[in-house]
């Protein structure tokens, strides 16, 4: 099976500087991660997905050093560059950024000089290393700068909490230019009956917004015991609101591999999306993530 992982992590522990992963559990997203907390390199993730033809895979930023958001992306490249060692992976970059931070423009114009990069992701719920006051959404500066991704020909990568749905939806609508790429199939949260209710409202109105895609990945960060069974009605929901056209497959690893080899995700993506036409499993396995994050790749899918 030819693929584009549509949401992978590298990270190098010694080369630069994760919180989350340097100095503790400080994650508001992810399980107990205590095996996480070592390098996971570009031959790791090309050992990992060797039962597959990886045509590309796109990096989504692993929460480095907030301090130097660039660093990483600048690392990210060298690591693309060296193409005998990684063959080009990752093929595209989507950094972080602050965009309520007063050097926001400088920030994504060095993200924007590195030439596989092509959006930006700041995860908008919570940290647990932040004030409970502080939400993105409902800051003015913040706001005001959000026209800068569309300025600068970036995607950005949505991820947020169920419970910020409505003002995702009003940020999302004052963007329409914007591609919104929703990250993890919209962080279900299935065995929390009212958050996955509210998901549900979130994922309907947000399917209605055509600027607005969705990345089916990271079952293992709300279920630690999932299956495909399990996560069936997930994606059943998830495809017929979006269609098969809007949907995009990725692993999430190494965060993932917490919970579940990388062969046997794609393999149950595999299993899940069998009796659709030839054209909706290109375009999910395949076409939909290089359209999205417009990659360019030699010969034929």
């Amino acid at each position: 099976m030819k693929i584009i992982d549509a949401h992978f992590h590298l990270w190098d522990l010694k080369e630069n500087y994760y919180p989350w992963l340097n100095d503790g559990n400080r994650s508001s997203v992810v399980p107990d991660y205590c095996s996480l907390r070592r390098n996971y390199l570009v031959t790791d993730f090309l050992l990992d997905s060797e039962d597959f033809e990886l045509l590309a895979a796109v990096h989504i930023q692993a929460e480095h050093d907030p301090s130097d958001h660039v660093r990483e992306t600048r690392w990210l490249q060298g690591v693309a560059d060296d193409v005998v060692r990684s063959g080009g992976v990752p093929q595209v970059i989507v950094g972080n950024v602050d965009l309520a931070a007063p050097d926001v423009r400088a920030v994504l114009e060095g993200h924007r000089a590195f030439r596989n990069t092509r959006g930006v992701r700041q995860a908008l719920h919570r940290r647990l290393d932040a004030s409970p006051a502080y939400d993105p959404l409902h800051d003015p500066v913040w706001q005001r700068n959000f026209r800068l991704i569309k300025e600068f020909d970036l995607t950005f990568d949505l991820q947020f909490f169920p419970e910020q749905g409505a003002d995702v939806v009003r940020l999302v609508r004052a963007h329409p230019d914007t591609q919104f790429i929703l990250t993890h199939v919209g962080m279900p949260y299935a065995n929390q009956a009212e958050r996955h209710a509210l998901w549900r409202k979130n994922m309907r109105k947000l399917s209605q917004l055509p600027n607005v895609a969705v990345k089916i990945s990271g079952f293992g960060m709300f279920d630690t015991a999932w299956t495909l069974d399990s996560i069936r009605p997930i994606l059943d929901y998830t495809v017929d609101l979006f269609g098969s056209g809007r949907c995009a497959l990725a692993s999430n690893y190494p965060v993932e591999s917490i919970v579940t080899p990388y062969r046997e995700v794609w393999q149950d993506y595999v299993r899940y999306f069998e009796d659709y036409s030839a054209d909706e499993v290109e375009g999910l396995f395949r076409g939909n993530a290089r359209r999205l994050y417009r990659l360019e790749l030699n010969g034929d899918m």
